[in-house]
Formats: structure tokens, C-alpha cells, sequence
């Protein structure tokens, strides 16, 4: 290993299962959460369950048994300048959280390179994208003045397409994988911090773990790509399944959003992946529909942002307004994408006025 990095990861859901390949690849993590869970995760370590190919059943990594070292704290307790790397695993709402506000001040301050594997990209990395308006996207945003700290070219977005959730009879150090894609992370502005970037995905790529005394290449890899657009590529996957899994009353899993029509599917997914290449992305840099639409065939609950608004959630990640701002600035509009955003805002003002009742 040519160096062993320090990586602060700030979520420990979703944040787990980059912990764990970071992990497993001989470099150290610190996960940030709420006390009560970081404190389970001292004594007890995480569980990440993954499939991997060739094999029944589960297999479950141990971090208390990884080259590795894990740590947890809460977001009183971190010091950002002794990372060499932020990893913002978290909901972008979530980031507007007292203690967690103040540890993002902090960050911004240190100056510690921020790679987000949020689905709503940060303002800093749209800031990035020549040609785009990134103080007009603000209204997508809960706090948009938060962002305001971080230098763009110490920001790097990193989509998040494995799928991964918390099994509802289980501790919260556990974290079960449905889909074992791959990171897709952008270079930063930096060469040192593309440096890095790339031992990262060099070791964990490398890294292997035994299970009775066999080696197994575990799925869910980290891979650097030189163009800013690779990430932008979760935008279609999510307009077309997770966001249209809002329905006016209910909700519906992924894979009957994508397959109950599946020719209004594509051309939403057309909509924004040329919507992604008017900023720039090659057709390259997005992936193919069908390839899209096949993983969704195994996608059988609602999307995250769908179970929240179900649950009564006031506020919940904006990709969908995102993109229809971002498509305004180009002159373009989808009425699919307008209506969805129609029916989110929809379900959120329900769910504030409901909530307002309960208070009063």
C-alpha cells in the first residue's frame, strides 16, 4: 500500500458500505451518526451483507475483522483537519441538522477534499459544470447557504448506484446490499487528490475477503472516471424509477415505476440523459436504458424518497426539482418530469400541513 488514508465519512447507513470496501482495503474509516448508534458501533462494529456471484446465500463482512481500522462519532466530537478525506454519505436534507450544520462549517473550513455519494449533487461540484447557474439551483435545496463555504474544486460527486438499505428487524450496524454496483467518482480539480482517489480505487479493486479459507472478490468497487458527467448518469435512473414511484396517493416499488410503461420509462430517461449531454456528458458517459431497466426488474420496494413521503416526511431530497431548474436554464422542459414535481411538492405539503396540525 503506498499510503494508508484517513477517510471521515459523514452517515453511517449508506455510509457503511463505503466504510466497509475502504475497510477491507487496508485504509481507515470514522463513520459519523447519531451518539447512541456511534457507541453501538465502537462496541460492536457494522455488518454489511452483499451477494456474491457463485455463492448461496449471503455473505457478511465484520468490520472488527477488516485490515482496517473503524471508528464512530458524533458530530460534536470530529475534528475535519484530521481527515484526508470527507465522504458526504447523508441526505441532502439532513445536512441542515444542528451539530451536523456546524460540522459542515467546519469542514468547508478545514479545507479537506469532499467527496459526495449523495443522489443530490452539492452546489460546490455543479458549480463545476461550465455554462451552468449553480446559485440559480438553489430553491432544489433545504439550505442552500450551506454550501456556500466549500471551494468547488475541493468538491467531487461520486453516484451512488449500489443499492443498499437497513433491515427494518435488525441493530442500525447493519446494512444489507440489493444491488452491487459499482462508485462512479468524478476527479477533483487537484492532481494530488486524483492521486488519491486512484490508490483508492486501486485497492479496493485488489482487496479480497476470506470466507472459509477462500478469497472472494467482493462486488461494489470504486471507480475514477476523468469526466464530471459519469456521475450525472444516476439522474435519469432516478427520474424515470425512484421519483416516479410517487404516485398522487400512494407509492409503488421501482420496478413497477420503469416496467408499468415501460415506452413513457424511456423517454423520460431519453429526456434527461440528452438533458445531461446539452451540459456536456458524452453519450458515453451515460448507461444504456435497457441495461437500467433490467436492474430495475429486481428493484421491489419504493425508492427511498417515495417510503419518506409515505411516511410523512417534510422534506426530502429534490432531484426532480433539480433537474427541472437545471433543464429551465437550458431552455428545455418534460411535462413527465414537471408532473412528478407537481405530485412531490404535492405529497410534501400534505405532509407539512399534517404536521402543523399534529403541533397545534
Amino acid at each position: 500500500m503506498e499510503k494508508k488514508y484517513h477517510v471521515l465519512i459523514l452517515g453511517a447507513s449508506y455510509g457503511s458500505l463505503l466504510a466497509t470496501k475502504l475497510l477491507m482495503a487496508g485504509h481507515d474509516a470514522t463513520l459519523v451518526c447519531r451518539k447512541q448508534t456511534a457507541e453501538l458501533i465502537r462496541r460492536e462494529g457494522t455488518r454489511v451483507r452483499i451477494q456474491v456471484k457463485g455463492r448461496e446465500g449471503w455473505v457478511e463482512i465484520d468490520s472488527r475483522a477488516t485490515p482496517g481500522k473503524l471508528d464512530a462519532l458524533a458530530p460534536e466530537q470530529v475534528d475535519p483537519a484530521r481527515y484526508d478525506l470527507v465522504c458526504l454519505a447523508m441526505q441532502e436534507p439532513q445536512y441542515s441538522a444542528a451539530g451536523v450544520r456546524e460540522l459542515m462549517q467546519s469542514v468547508a473550513a478545514a479545507r479537506v477534499p469532499c467527496m459526495s455519494i449523495m443522489n443530490m449533487p452539492p452546489l460546490p461540484y455543479l458549480a463545476r459544470i461550465p455554462g451552468l447557474d449553480a446559485k440559480g439551483l438553489g430553491d432544489a435545496y433545504l439550505e442552500a447557504g450551506l454550501w456556500e463555504g466549500f471551494d468547488p474544486g475541493l468538491m467531487t460527486l461520486c453516484s451512488p448506484d449500489p443499492q443498499a438499505f437497513r433491515p427494518p428487524d435488525e441493530p442500525p450496524n447493519v446494512l444489507q446490499v440489493g444491488l452491487p454496483t459499482n462508485f462512479k467518482v468524478a476527479q477533483f480539480a487537484n492532481a494530488a487528490h486524483n492521486t488519491m482517489l486512484a490508490q483508492l480505487d486501486a485497492d479496493i479493486t485488489a482487496a479480497r475477503w476470506t470466507v472459509d479459507g477462500e478469497p472472494l472478490d467482493i462486488p461494489v468497487k470504486l471507480k475514477l472516471h476523468a469526466s464530471l458527467f459519469v456521475p450525472l448518469a444516476k439522474w435519469a435512473m432516478l427520474l424515470t424509477g425512484n421519483y416516479r414511484c410517487v404516485l398522487d396517493d400512494t407509492v409503488q416499488p421501482i420496478q413497477q415505476a420503469v416496467h408499468a410503461d415501460l415506452e413513457q420509462s424511456r423517454k423520460v430517461y431519453a429526456w434527461v440523459s440528452d438533458l445531461c449531454c446539452s451540459l456536456g456528458a458524452s453519450p458515453d458517459d451515460m448507461v444504456a436504458f435497457d441495461k437500467y431497466a433490467s436492474a430495475a426488474m429486481g428493484l421491489l420496494k419504493p425508492s427511498s424518497a417515495a417510503r419518506a413521503l409515505a411516511a410523512g416526511a417534510e422534506h426530502v431530497e429534490r432531484i426532480d426539482l433539480l433537474i427541472k431548474l437545471v433543464a429551465a436554464q437550458k431552455g428545455l422542459h418534460s411535462d413527465s418530469v414537471n408532473a412528478t414535481v407537481a405530485r412531490v411538492d404535492a405529497w410534501l405539503a400534505r405532509n407539512r400541513q399534517a404536521a402543523t396540525a399534529r403541533a397545534s
